[in-house]
């Protein structure tokens, strides 16, 4: 149960290419989920897994066969600028959100987000992490606004044209994950670099377009390291107050909660890795993403597995919240079948 609640990322363009640590891990079902990216930010080189789509879709088959449970697939593929499946590597070319947004046209929405699914389809990827939710509320956010990656400052906007998206996701029996949750978009920081604290900034409205949204179908949430001293005293993915309180409480929200990237310094610059885990297992997060890209383990999982153990026999961690993470996993791994 435990290793369907994570999801890594590894190095290799090919099956062989692929170490047998991580395929010993995805054959050993440690491992429910695997991200993929064509940047490997440790190395600095646009060599990871995507270099074109014979080469992605082999790779994926190949991946998924090692497994006897299905595996979630997962993308970061917004378009603009966050974007793995590049035209340079000859996907068709995307655009950003803030385009999308700005043009304010249900039909070019509808065309994009029906071109993104067809194509995740085809590659066969099942999760995307997109789209990003988050209101423009900050222009110049280093990691938000500057790049495009939302719609725009408006509530309506926004739901609007991501609940398009999200509807053609779901034609393709794709996963699609609102972020970041409870809103990165007045921020003046970046998440993967440091401590990013939104107290002076973050306003209720910003919960909004995840309220609107949640209640669709094939909808996963993505929680964010932000911090905000008016809700909590420690970053969202990790809070009770924010994630468990606000979504599963007074929302009644029953799907998926991915957390971000538990490596981004956001979080492991306050505390160490056990009480990463036990914190953002209490706040309610279902999947642990370490998207081995920001630094590289592949020991990860079985790092999780003696970690959540140990909750589980000291009493600190239930077995039932294990098993209700559990549920809703293979309760989507049933639909994607």
């Amino acid at each position: 149960m435990i290793g369907q609640m994570i999801m890594i990322g590894f190095r290799g363009m090919n099956i062989d290419e692929v170490s047998e640590s991580v395929k010993t891990s995805i054959k050993d079902e440690k491992v429910g989920g695997i991200i993929l990216f064509d940047y490997d930010v440790v190395k600095k080189e646009a060599k990871r897994n995507i270099s074109s789509p014979g080469q992605l879709k082999t790779l994926i088959a190949d991946i998924q066969n090692l497994s006897d449970t299905p595996l979630f697939m997962a993308v970061d593929q917004e378009g603009g600028r966050v974007n793995r499946l590049k035209t340079k590597y000859g996907f068709p070319k995307s655009v950003s959100n803030k385009y999308l947004g700005t043009l304010d046209d249900v039909d070019s929405t509808k065309f994009y987000a029906h071109q993104n699914a067809d194509l995740l389809s085809r590659m066969g990827f099942n999760v995307n992490f997109a789209p990003d939710v988050d209101l423009e509320i900050n222009p110049t956010n280093p990691v938000i606004g500057k790049i495009e990656r939302s719609y725009g400052p408006d509530v309506e906007t926004v739901t609007k044209h991501a609940g398009i998206w999200i509807d053609e996701h779901n034609k393709k029996s794709i996963i699609s994950v609102l972020k970041h949750f409870p809103g990165h978009g007045s921020s003046d920081a970046d998440s993967h670099l440091g401590v990013t604290d939104i107290t002076k900034y973050w306003s209720e409205i910003e919960l909004e377009p995840f309220k609107a949204l949640a209640p669709k179908k094939r909808v996963a949430i993505m929680t964010a390291h932000v911090l905000n001293t008016n809700l909590d005293s420690v970053p969202a993915t990790l809070s009770e107050k924010i994630i468990k309180k606000i979504l599963r409480e007074d929302w009644e929200f029953d799907g998926l909660l991915f957390s971000d990237d538990l490596h981004m310094a956001a979080v492991n610059a306050m505390y160490d890795f056990d009480n990463i885990i036990e914190m953002s297992l209490n706040a309610g997060v279902d999947v642990f993403v370490f998207g081995n890209n920001l630094k590289y383990d592949e020991d990860i999982p079985n790092k999780v597995i003696e970690s959540v153990s140990k909750m589980v026999k000291s009493g600190a961690i239930e077995e039932s919240r294990i098993k209700a993470s559990y549920d809703r996993i293979m309760r989507e791994k049933a639909f994607l079948n």
